[in-house]
């Protein structure tokens, strides 16, 4: 019992809870969507038990990928698994192909897809979680995952939902899981047996391990991490004329011709639009504006669709959208304005500019938390991924 009182106990769980959301929001959408069409009194029990099984699977392979990290090397190839899976939370995902496995109506039917897809869709996890306690953990690395864990799914089935708007409202939380993982690999590099235990391969030269080569190594895998993911998100970017980004003040009636608004269901995206009411009113045939109201959702992993129909994710979107529109939806209808939705998958920035083009929209205007430029592109902000990607104005309301 003393670990709980140690720092280092509660920063491991703290890493283990924290990869757990990062990377098992995919399992979550697996878990609502493989026990949607379960009646409603087995709905629950298909959802417990499903996540029951899955802790019961998590924490077995935990322990051989525990037990695994003592053969010479095998650290080196986590570590490099690992700076992969967290360049991948910072680069966008494109919607990819669906299989066509259906979500069963069977309770039983519904906890076997729930198994099997976590077992397939957590490699990455088990390996993130394994280095975190192994490094932090030492002779309790064991009581240190199943703590962990046990903490973590049930906030992920259960929070999924807040856990997803959270996400996708602040990408810092995805930037810095991002880096987690960097830190993470880092360490498991320079603790691999290899290099620093003179028992084994003792024709190796040695490294001689101590707190600030850890840390140094920890650091170093999360930079590197974060200017790989920046690097290749940046080189992904179709070329697009620049866009000039307007400030609230500046005069916009002009373009009030064709003009797309963007929404999340934010405060800031709330605010966008009263103050796109506000400008509507000073033009001189309000009745006159072309208005495209628009939600972008983050698509899902195509781990997820391996699992989930195609009917089942689209309908999972959909309801995510309509919740997001719901209050720029009635703010536009009580002031009597005539609008066209537009419902869309994948990198919000990208996609809303591309929306933009393909309406043939003179403006765009959104909401924004007020980054600015530097911390906004180090962030992942979703406005400014809008205006380096479009090639029309875009305004931004803070």
């Amino acid at each position: 019992m003393d670990m709980l009182w140690t720092a280092e106990f509660w920063v491991a769980v703290g890493q283990i809870i924290m990869i757990d959301i990062l990377l098992g929001g995919d399992n979550a959408v697996v878990i609502a969507l493989a026990c949607r069409k379960l009646p409603p009194h087995q709905r629950t029990q298909g959802i417990l038990w499903g996540t029951a099984g899955a802790i019961v699977l998590r924490i077995v392979l935990i322990f051989f990928a525990l037990t695994l990290l003592a053969i010479p090397f095998l650290k080196v190839v986590g570590a490099l698994l690992l700076i992969w899976i967290g360049v991948k939370l910072l680069v966008p995902e494109h919607e990819e192909g669906h299989a066509n496995i259906q979500g069963s109506d069977k309770l039983w039917g519904a906890v076997k897809t729930v198994i099997v897809a976590d077992f397939v869709m957590s490699v990455d996890n088990v390996i993130a979680i394994a280095g975190a306690a192994e490094a932090s953990g030492g002779d309790h690395s064991m009581a240190l995952v199943i703590f962990g864990v046990l903490v973590s799914i049930p906030i992920i089935v259960w929070g999924s939902q807040m856990v997803i708007k959270l996400m996708d409202r602040y990408p810092m939380i995805i930037t810095a899981g991002g880096m987690l993982l960097g830190w993470i690999a880092g360490t498991m590099v320079v603790t691999d047996p290899a290099l620093v235990n003179p028992d084994v391969l003792p024709q190796m030269p040695k490294i001689p391990l101590s707190d600030s080569l850890r840390y140094g190594a920890g650091a170093a895998g999360a930079l590197l991490v974060l200017a790989l993911g920046k690097w290749i998100a940046a080189r992904q970017k179709p070329a697009k004329v620049a866009a000039m980004a307007e400030t609230a003040g500046q005069p916009t009636a002009a373009r009030l011709q064709r003009v797309l608004l963007a929404v999340d269901g934010s405060d800031p995206s709330a605010r966008a639009v009263q103050h796109l009411l506000a400008l509507r009113q000073e033009l001189r045939a309000p009745e006159a504006l072309a208005l495209h109201l628009v939600n972008v959702q983050r698509p899902i992993s195509g781990n997820v669709a391996s699992f989930v129909d195609t009917q089942s994710l689209n309908e999972y979107h959909h309801e995510r959208s309509e919740a997001a529109l719901a209050s720029a939806r009635a703010a536009l209808d009580a002031a009597g304005v005539r609008y066209q939705v537009h419902e869309g998958v994948g990198a919000p920035g990208p996609k809303i500019a591309e929306l933009a083009q393909v309406q043939d929209c003179n403006l765009i205007v959104m909401g924004t938390r007020g980054l600015g430029t530097h911390t906004a592109a180090l962030l992942g902000s979703v406005a400014q991924a809008t205006v380096e990607n479009a090639s029309v104005p875009v305004l931004l309301v803070k």
